[in-house]
C-alpha cells in the first residue's frame, strides 16, 4: 500500500531541489557548512535549515556537524555522488536551453501592414538594433489580412495592423493611434471649397483606394456604411505610396493615414479636406498568435513601440 502511495507522490516532492543538492556538493568540497553557505550565496543559518530539510525529506542523516567542521555521513557521501550526476544533467539542460534562446534571439521576423511598415517600423528597428545588434530582422509588408495569415502560418514572430479589430486567431495590444484624412492635389476643386465635406459626398465620389483587406479600407468601409457605402473606386492600388503618388499627380481624391501624408501636407503637395460628422480615427495594434505572447527580440520590439506613433 505504501509503495502505491509513494508512486502517486510527484517526483518533485520526493527529490531535493537543485539548490539543496548544490549546497550538499559545496559541503563536500569545502568541509565546512559556513564556507559552503558562502560559496552558494546564502547565510549559514539558511544553509543549516536547508540541510535539515533535505535530511527530513530523504529520511537519512547527511552531514555530521562538529566544532572542527562538517563532514558527510556514509549516506551523505552516497547522496552526494547521485547529486553530482543530477547537477551535471541540469547544467547540460541549461546549456541546451541557452542555445535554444540564442537561436531564437538571432532572428526576428516581423509582418506589418503598409503604413506601419513604411512610416513607423524603421525607427523602431533602429532602436531595437541598438540593444540587439546581433539580431537579424526580416520584414514582410502587406495589408492587415496578409499580416494575420503570416502570423497564423508561423511565418512571422510579431505583426502590426491598422484595422478595426484584432484578426481572428490573434491576440494584440494597442500601441498607438492614427487618423485618416481626405486629401487631394491643390489643383482639385475640393481644395477651394469652404464647407466641410459631407459623408454622403465622400461616399458618392470615386476615390483612389487601397485594396480590400487593408486596414485603411476597412476603416473607411465601416465609417461610410451608413451613408450608402463607397462608390466604385476610381483606382484601386496595393500600397499607400502608390495611392499617394496618384493623388499628388491630380488623378483624384483619396483617404490616407495622417502618418503617410504629413510631409506632403507640409510641402503643400497635398491638401487636407475637412470631413463632417465621420470619425476616421483608428488604433494601431501589435498582434501575435493567441496564447503565444512575444518573447526575446519580439518582446523587446513590442516594448519599443509603446507610445511610438503619432497621436490621433
Amino acid at each position: 500500500m505504501s509503495d502505491e502511495h509513494e508512486e502517486r507522490v510527484p517526483l518533485a516532492h520526493r527529490v531535493p531541489d537543485l539548490g539543496a543538492l548544490e549546497l550538499l556538493l559545496a559541503v563536500a568540497r569545502h568541509g565546512s557548512l559556513g564556507r559552503a553557505a558562502r560559496a552558494v550565496g546564502i547565510t549559514q543559518p539558511a544553509a543549516s535549515s536547508r540541510i535539515r530539510s533535505m535530511e527530513r525529506q530523504l529520511g537519512v542523516a547527511l552531514v555530521d556537524r562538529s566544532p572542527r567542521g562538517s563532514r558527510l555521513t556514509d549516506a551523505g557521501a552516497l547522496v552526494t555522488d547521485w547529486a553530482l550526476r543530477v547537477v551535471e544533467a541540469a547544467e547540460a539542460f541549461d546549456a541546451g536551453a541557452q542555445a535554444l534562446r540564442g537561436r531564437r534571439d538571432s532572428r526576428l521576423r516581423v509582418a506589418a501592414s503598409m503604413t506601419i511598415a513604411e512610416y513607423l517600423l524603421p525607427g523602431w528597428l533602429i532602436a531595437l538594433r541598438a540593444g540587439r545588434p546581433g539580431t537579424a530582422v526580416s520584414l514582410l509588408a502587406g495589408n492587415s489580412a496578409v499580416v494575420a495569415q503570416r502570423l497564423l502560418a508561423g511565418e512571422a514572430d510579431l505583426g502590426f495592423v491598422e484595422g478595426l479589430s484584432v484578426p481572428d486567431g490573434l491576440d494584440g495590444a494597442v500601441i498607438g493611434h492614427d487618423r485618416l484624412l481626405v486629401v487631394v492635389a491643390p489643383s482639385h476643386p475640393w481644395a477651394r471649397r469652404r464647407a466641410p465635406l459631407t459623408p454622403a459626398e465622400l461616399a458618392a465620389t470615386q476615390l483612389i483606394l487601397r485594396e480590400r483587406g487593408s486596414g485603411t479600407r476597412q476603416v473607411l468601409d465601416s465609417a461610410l456604411s451608413a451613408h450608402g457605402g463607397l462608390a466604385e473606386p476610381l483606382l484601386e492600388l496595393a500600397s499607400t505610396t502608390a495611392v499617394k503618388a496618384a493623388v499628388v499627380s491630380g488623378a483624384g481624391p483619396a483617404v490616407l493615414s495622417e502618418l503617410a501624408v504629413t510631409e506632403e501636407l507640409t510641402a503643400r503637395r497635398l491638401t487636407s479636406i475637412p470631413l463632417d460628422s465621420v470619425d476616421l480615427r483608428r488604433d494601431l495594434r501589435a498582434v501575435w498568435p493567441t496564447s503565444h505572447r512575444p518573447t526575446g527580440p519580439a518582446r523587446d520590439l513590442l516594448t519599443l513601440t509603446r507610445g511610438g506613433s503619432k497621436p490621433g
